[in-house]
């Protein structure tokens, strides 16, 4: 659903103020090599779109980041309806939770690429392992924070399990569901970016890497911030629109 332009309004002048501010520092400080003006760094992306370099290192990106968003959101969610519908689960895996949570990033990506090979099966698994487990709790602390008058409901009119999770326990979720959605899309990309800097040939990442030896501040920034407006697009554009859609139910019965 496309928000009207007065719920559109504060994010464009939010944005637009913190360009102003960007644009502020870099005026002060007078040393583009240490931060560029936002119109320096406009015309930089232009140039590397003009050449077809963003073009291929940004499918490459977005490619990984669909692919580990997709993997960790389905086996997160799994997981986390069955701990959340079944204590006896729930008391075993929430140890194994807890140890993937608090391993770094970092240490999972190095040891996916000692394990599997510096590929792209790596990458992914990378990426997905280390939002997997914050997905699952999420969706577990959704499905024991439902409201149990209405699972009460779906028992005394037998309910087939499809139909209650369809019709009765998925509308509750979607909150939490939309809060993984938008807490994965955030982490996912970053990890994907330290998983390109340490063992691809291509993405922002690596493009990241390689402006990063060559000290071209201006050049960071336009792979980083161009990323970072495609997430908010996807953001803005698709999660609060299913979001909305899917949480309607609650406008209707209030």
């Amino acid at each position: 659903m496309t928000k009207s332009p007065a719920q559109a309004l504060p994010v464009i002048v939010s944005l637009l103020g913190l360009v102003g501010l960007w644009a502020l520092a870099a005026r002060l400080g007078n040393d583009p090599t240490v931060l560029p003006a936002p119109g320096a760094v406009w015309q930089i992306l232009l140039d590397e779109i003009a050449g077809g370099e963003w073009q291929e290192h940004m499918l490459a990106t977005s490619g990984r980041v669909a692919a580990a968003f997709a993997l960790a959101m389905g086996l997160g969610t799994v997981l986390g309806l069955v701990m959340g519908l079944n204590e006896t689960v729930n008391r075993w895996l929430s140890a194994w939770l807890l140890v993937l949570l608090n391993i770094p990033a970092l240490v999972v990506i190095v040891l996916c690429y000692l394990w599997i090979g510096l590929n792209e099966v790596a990458a992914i698994t990378a990426v997905a392992l280390n939002k997997t487990a914050m997905v699952a709790v999420t969706i577990r602390e959704g499905v024991q924070a439902r409201d149990s008058a209405l699972a009460d409901m779906g028992r005394v009119f037998e309910m087939r399990r499809g139909t209650y999770l369809r019709h009765v326990l998925w509308p509750q979720l979607w909150p939490f569901v939309a809060a993984a959605m938008r807490n994965g899309l955030a982490i996912i990309w970053k990890i994907v970016l330290v998983v390109e800097f340490l063992g691809r040939s291509n993405g922002v990442g690596f493009q990241i890497h390689l402006y990063f030896q060559l000290f071209e501040t201006g050049y960071v920034l336009a792979y980083a911030l161009s990323f970072t407006a495609l997430m908010l697009l996807i953001d803005f554009g698709l999660i609060r629109a299913l979001e909305h859609r899917a949480t309607r139910w609650r406008t209707v019965t209030s």
